[in-house]
């Protein structure tokens, strides 16, 4: 069960937590964070999802992400879910803006 720490729209913390699956208060949000490996000669890493993935199986993605744990900061998520899911490991990424969205803040790195 992932829990997620709670955000108001303005990103500073609300205090209490959220668990997938389960409603999200309305005005509350939880941090998703999507990253872009941008080769040195500026092509874009595309991966292919999962055959057997739930959602979408076997369709092209360019962003590896997803939700930021209880705890961990945006950096940190972003580092987690990059290595987990392309195997790459990087000590820093680059920031590139902030997006709220309905049920969560998107944060975009590179």
């Amino acid at each position: 069960m992932e829990h997620w720490d709670s955000y108001r729209a303005d990103g500073s913390l609300a205090g209490c937590n959220l668990i997938r699956g389960n409603p999200i208060p309305t005005d509350l949000f939880h941090v998703v964070t999507d990253i872009l490996v941008r080769h040195r000669d500026g092509s874009i890493l595309l991966m292919q999802r999962d055959l057997h993935k739930l959602g979408f199986p076997g369709c092209y993605e360019a962003s590896a992400g997803g939700s930021i744990l209880k705890g961990e900061t945006s950096l940190q998520g972003a580092l987690w879910e990059l290595r987990e899911e392309t195997g790459i490991v990087v000590e820093e990424l680059e920031f590139v803006f902030r997006q709220v969205h309905k049920d969560a803040h998107t944060i975009y790195d590179q």
